[in-house]
Order: C-alpha cells, then sequence, then structure tokens
C-alpha cells in the first residue's frame, strides 16, 4: 500500500464500535412488527450494507420502507446506544490526531444517528468531518458516500486512505481512488476483503496503529 499523507476516512459499524446488539435487536424488532416468521438465525451480514438493501432481501421491495420505519422505531431512542467503542480505539484517534492526520467518519448509517453514537461515545471531536446517508437513502452507496466526503472536505482521493471491516468499505474507496486498508476486528472477513481488492488488512488495533505510524 502506497503511503497515504492527508486524510483518514473510518467507517463506523466494526469498525470504530460494535453496533451488534442494538442493530440486530432492532432488526428482530422489525421482523416481528410485520409478523414474518421464517427469521434468519443470523443477522450479522446485515451490519455493514445499507438497511434498504438487507430488508429487501429478508421482506421484499415491496415492503422495504414498512420494515424500516419499525426498525427506527426501536433504533433511534435504544438500539443506537446498545453499541460498544473497541478498545482502543480513543488511544489511536488521539494519536492520528495529535500528528496532524485529518480524520473523518464515512458510514452508510443514517448521518442524524452517526453525530448521536459519536457524541454520545466522545468521538465526535476527533473528527472534522462525519458523513452518513440521508434518512431516505441518499447517499447510502458507499461509493456515493465518498465521492460526496472527498468533495465537502476538500481532500485529495490518492492522498486518502479508507479503513472499515467490509466489503463496502473497500469497494466505495478503491471507486474513488483512495488507499484502502480492511480490519479483521468488525463483520468481514478476510477473504471478503480480499476479493474486494483491499490494499492492506489487519488483524488487530495494535497492527493498524503500528501500520499507521509507518505511512508517515
Amino acid at each position: 500500500m502506497k503511503d497515504f499523507k492527508v486524510a483518514i476516512f473510518f467507517d463506523l459499524d466494526g469498525t470504530l464500535t460494535d453496533p451488534k446488539l442494538g442493530i440486530v435487536g432492532s432488526i428482530r424488532y422489525a421482523l416481528d412488527a410485520l409478523d414474518v416468521a421464517d427469521q434468519p438465525d443470523d443477522l450479522d451480514w446485515c451490519i455493514g450494507p445499507p438497511l434498504q438493501e438487507s430488508f429487501a432481501k429478508m421482506v421484499g421491495p415491496e415492503r422495504m420502507e414498512e420494515a424500516i420505519a419499525a426498525y427506527r422505531q426501536r433504533y433511534s431512542t435504544v438500539g443506537l446506544f446498545e453499541n460498544t467503542v473497541y478498545d482502543g480505539i480513543p488511544a489511536l484517534l488521539t494519536d492520528l490526531k495529535s500528528r496532524g492526520i485529518a480524520l473523518y467518519v464515512a458510514t452508510s448509517k443514517p448521518r442524524l444517528y452517526a453525530n448521536e453514537i459519536l457524541e454520545h461515545f466522545e468521538l465526535a471531536p476527533f473528527f472534522s468531518g462525519i458523513f452518513g446517508a440521508e434518512m431516505d437513502g441518499t447517499r447510502g452507496n458507499k461509493a456515493e458516500l465518498l465521492s460526496y466526503a472527498l468533495k465537502m472536505s476538500g481532500e485529495t482521493a490518492d492522498l486518502s486512505l479508507m479503513i472499515g471491516d467490509r466489503k463496502y468499505d473497500i469497494l466505495g474507496g478503491k471507486a474513488n481512488q483512495m488507499k484502502t486498508l480492511g480490519v479483521l476486528w468488525g463483520y468481514g472477513d478476510r477473504a471478503e476483503l480480499e476479493l474486494a481488492g483491499a490494499d492492506l488488512i489487519v488483524d488487530d488495533l495494535k497492527a493498524l496503529a503500528d501500520r499507521l505510524k509507518s505511512s508517515e
């Protein structure tokens, strides 16, 4: 991976925080509200892609909006705080910011929720910008979101790095000529990240911190 020098864009779910309890609980709530009897046992695959995509697969496009509305009834008040910051993230962000690297969040989660989560866990001050989808799904696609984030932040794509745990992060970064780094403590695996073409994959936060220091 060529060295980056300007900015880092972080995914949120599965990269900065572990949102499983809140997301899975809110999906179950929505499926129950729609009387869906045949529910998947494992919903981890729903952590990462846009919510519209996940619900379209589970309830069909015709009931997708109904499912999202039910999901948000629970998630907006309870689920978004059923979330934990991964150990070591605050220290990593503190170090990167002290070195003058511009930090951003780029998430397919609605920007409204991303802001609330980052404020709640006292991570918001680390970031120069927080970019997410709109409530209607606009910019839920990671490539479109990163294109918008680069434009609004004024950062240079080929001197910026996208870090995330799912293929959507890697593919979105590559579509915008960014460097890409996959992490394995979230909800994607090595095969997924390799297939997406990640420039580098790290197993844990120590490996990430070491690699980012070596890029100076």
